[in-house]
């Protein structure tokens, strides 16, 4: 078991910066990705950025890439994504989530453990 919570959402305007934290606690040393994903009002639950352990591999989705970047400190189980240049676009409910399986995981349904989301809103 893995339990996972967000923090760090909140209201910005555009243009600017939040960085979002992911607490991991339980049987972490088993999960071999991390992952960050979003749910904008009315869509779809979507990738936005995953890490492997130690954090020999990295992805993000196109549509945020060279704006976030996602990173780790995992000896204190510890998940961070930093957002800059935020547009009123990325506005959606932000979810950390933990996968098990040995290979570097971008599909929701690779993924094992969810957090319960932060909310960020960008306004323009």
């Amino acid at each position: 078991q893995v339990q996972l919570v967000e923090s760090g959402g909140g209201l910005v305007q555009a243009g600017g910066s939040l960085r979002l934290s992911c607490a991991a606690s339980g049987r972490t040393s088993d999960t071999y990705t991390m992952g960050w994903f979003r749910q904008a009002p009315g869509k779809e639950r979507k990738f936005v950025a995953a890490v492997t352990r130690y954090g020999s591999t990295t992805g993000y989705a196109d549509s945020v890439k060279g704006r976030f970047t996602i990173s780790g400190q995992y000896a204190k189980n510890m998940v961070y994504l930093q957002m800059n240049s935020l547009k009123p676009d990325d506005t959606a409910v932000y979810y950390c989530a933990a996968a098990l399986a040995s290979k570097f995981a971008t599909r929701e349904a690779e993924y094992d453990y969810w957090g319960q989301g932060t909310q960020v809103t960008v306004s323009s």
